[in-house]
């Protein structure tokens, strides 16, 4: 790639297509010049459903963007996020008897774990590996440990793969629009990249996000993605429990969801004196006698539901809850009101709520381009835990020793 010519990178997703087109200055700045975001057709939590719906909004997308910056792409980067990536991750060792650890003892322990990864699914790519520690002799270190006298190495990795049949479907989809696609870049890693500070991906951060169809959670630390699962379940599943326990059409339902206080200390604008659903919420449906309890205990079931699996995915080892770490919400789900509340007394964790902007204004560049804005940093920069399959010739001094050691995957 030539970090001279135009840059793309679209952002798949259920509702909307986001498009992005920057280029690189010579005094490295990045410069956008163009961004579209067009309706979504033909994908459901980044899967290509439809062939020929999927490739015509894409067209669409990218086709828009190229023609407000006047260019026309070869080459995308596309950032997307699907229930059915795994994260794997391995420990490998190897002995040094007192001698020095050189580069190809890292090296050595890379391709043994991407070995065994392929070995047990030939069915999985890969779509990035990132560095979370290296032991010498029991003891951890951040940086790569050349030249250190040692007996012993370990070397702790995190891989984030997908089916190869989802990225066929992908790539065939991008084919059809007479487009390349340059890389691939979980939506996890770009949002964490662009919300979180360096300290937050250094001491060790939980960012979830929560979207209407589907829920994201990324575990960093030592500036790695060292775990990351998305569910296909999404606040948009709590709006539907309501609508089919209490017969009222999906419209009601949200408005209702929209003003529940998730405390659930001060609910009054929703029910009446007798602890019923106000008439007013009644747009659609016939009025009728709907009590505060039945509400409640719906949302409080699917909800402890969601919580309770992403829980259980903060058991990760080396990864301590107690020790301090950033908690964090965002996404269209985390607007909902006092929600960070209900979430800090349920993993009885400090919980903060982060908007991809303060602003709230629908067509604000920063709160709509977060993701891809990540996924801008780290096609420009680099990022120093994350190996990657070529080297890029102008920010190689950014892009850190285990990016540069690992080959093509």
């Amino acid at each position: 790639m030539n970090l001279e010519d135009p840059i793309g990178i679209i952002e798949l997703g259920n509702v909307n297509l986001k498009c992005l087109i920057f280029q690189i200055n010579k005094n490295n700045s990045s410069e956008v010049l163009s961004t579209a975001i067009t309706p979504s057709e033909g994908i459901h939590n980044d899967v290509v459903v439809n062939l020929t719906k999927a490739s015509n909004a894409i067209r669409l997308s990218i086709g828009t963007a190229e023609k407000k910056a006047k260019i026309s792409l070869k080459k995308i980067n596309v950032v997307f996020e699907q229930p059915d990536f795994l994260c794997t991750k391995f420990s490998k060792h190897k002995k040094i008897d007192g001698s020095k650890i050189h580069r190809h003892d890292i090296e050595f322990l890379l391709k043994e774990a991407k070995k065994q990864l392929i070995l047990n699914d030939k069915n999985q790519s890969i779509i990035h590996i990132f560095n979370h520690n290296y032991i010498v002799d029991g003891k951890i270190f951040m940086e790569e440990p050349i030249d250190v006298f040692a007996d012993s190495l370990s070397h702790e990795m995190t891989f984030i793969t997908v089916p190869k049949n989802n990225l066929k479907n992908i790539n065939q989809v991008f084919i059809d629009c007479d487009i390349e696609i340059e890389r691939l870049i979980s939506h996890t890693f770009t949002l964490g990249v662009k919300l979180l500070n360096v300290r937050e991906l250094q001491l060790g951060s939980a960012l979830i996000n929560l979207g209407y169809k589907k829920i994201s959670l990324g575990l960093f630390k030592n500036l790695a993605l060292v775990h990351s699962v998305t569910l296909p379940i999404g606040t948009d599943h709590i709006t539907n429990d309501i609508s089919k326990v209490c017969s009222l059409n999906l419209d009601e339902t949200k408005i209702i969801r929209n003003n529940i206080d998730f405390s659930f200390k001060n609910n009054q604008n929703l029910f009446d004196q007798d602890d019923f659903l106000k008439n007013t919420y009644f747009i659609d449906s016939n009025f009728r006698k709907i009590s505060k309890n039945l509400i409640l205990n719906v949302i409080k079931a699917r909800l402890d539901e969601i919580l309770e699996i992403l829980k259980k995915q903060l058991i990760v080892p080396g990864f301590n809850l107690n020790s301090g770490i950033n908690f964090l919400l965002t996404g269209e789900g985390s607007n909902l009101l006092n929600l960070e509340k209900y979430c800090e007394n349920f993993f009885r964790l400090s919980t903060k709520k982060i908007s991809q902007n303060n602003i709230e204004n629908d067509n604000d560049f920063e709160k709509n381009f977060a993701s891809s804005l990540g996924a801008l940093k780290i096609i420009k920069d680099g990022w120093e835990t994350e190996a990657i399959p070529e080297i890029r010739e102008k920010n190689i001094e950014k892009i850190g020793f285990f990016a540069k050691i690992f080959g093509n995957r």
